[in-house]
Parts: C-alpha cells; structure tokens; sequence
C-alpha cells in the first residue's frame, strides 16, 4: 500500500513506514483497524491518496522544522487531515503518523521533491490552506521560533504561492513570531 501512496521513486521511503507499521507490536482489534484503514486508502485514486499523503508530509515537515515533532503537533496534524482532507479519525491518526515517520527519518531530503509533489497535484487554495494549517502547527506551542519560521518561508516559495499570500497568512501568526514576542518583552508592552 505504501509503495502507492509513495510512489514507485520513493521505494526505501515507502518500505520503511511499512515495516514500521507492520511490525509494531498490536492486538488483534488494532490489527483489524489498521487493515480497514488501509483498505480505505488503497481504495482511493491515486492522485487523492497522494495528494493526502503529500500534504500530510508537508504538514510534519512544519512540525519536524525545531528538529521535534510534539504530541501536540501531531493532534494538529490529525485535526488538520479531518477538517479539510476529508479523513475519519482512525485514518487521519495512521497518515499523520507515517508523516511523522517520513519527516523524522528521510527529512530535508525529500523535503523540497514532495513539497512540490503537493504543488503539482493541488490546487491554490489547497496550497494556501495548507500553508495556513503550516503555521498553526508551528504556533501549537504559542511560538514560531526564527528557524520555524525559516521552515515555513520555504515551504510558501515551494508551494508557488506568492509573497503577498505568503505574509498575509503570516500576518495571521503575528503575535506567535518568537522575534515579535521578544521585542515586546524587551519593550515591557508583553
């Protein structure tokens, strides 16, 4: 299933999320709830389910930008493939953590390929969300941190979304800029 949703160029990728599923140690209710979950994926067309999985990824790799991926982050990731891909909660917990999977063991190397893999296949409001849904996650913690907000930046030139867009949405995450954040301590307006 993985090699899929993958793709056949992401072959090591695809076979380390699904060695790490399948050789996790479950009872046999989890064992039945993940093959329902796989049924349900594989049962997409292919565009979608990579449309899903790249945009998963691009998610972890905003969570995964402090070198961390929180618990928190991955519920925002979760709420984030529930509201506006469409995932029930089973399947949203499972593609969130082969995410988290990817972004923590293949990392900056396929950060740039499935980041535009994602630009190819979505639209530009899909972009736009998910660059939006990109800094909530890396606020989840109440601050973006400079490196984060590094992180973020090149996900928007990566998704083609055009500085205006780009610093709109970030206008949103304003108060959340560690820098902002800073200033207004050193200032004694916090």
């Amino acid at each position: 299933m993985f090699h899929r949703i993958f793709g056949a160029d992401k072959a090591q990728a695809a076979t380390q999320a699904e060695t790490a599923l399948t050789t996790a140690p479950t009872t046999a209710g989890e064992t039945e709830t993940v093959r329902r979950i796989v049924a349900r994926l594989e049962a997409m067309p292919a565009d979608q389910a990579r449309l899903i999985a790249s945009a998963a990824y691009t998610l972890a790799r905003a969570a995964n930008a402090d070198m961390d991926i929180s618990d928190d982050e991955i519920a925002a990731i979760e709420a984030e493939l529930q509201a506006n891909e469409g995932l029930d909660e089973p399947t949203a917990v499972l593609v969130a953590e082969m995410a988290k999977l990817q972004a923590k063991t293949v990392g900056s190397t396929e950060d740039y390929v499935v980041t535009r893999e994602f630009r190819n296949l979505a639209t530009e409001a899909q972009r736009i969300s998910v660059l939006r849904a990109c800094f909530a996650i890396a606020a989840v913690n109440e601050t973006i941190s400079a490196e984060e907000s590094s992180v973020l930046n090149e996900i928007g030139r990566e998704l083609d979304l055009d500085p205006a867009t780009v610093n709109a949405v970030r206008a949103d995450y304003h108060e959340k800029l560690s820098s902002v954040q800073e200033v207004r301590r050193v200032a004694g307006t916090e």
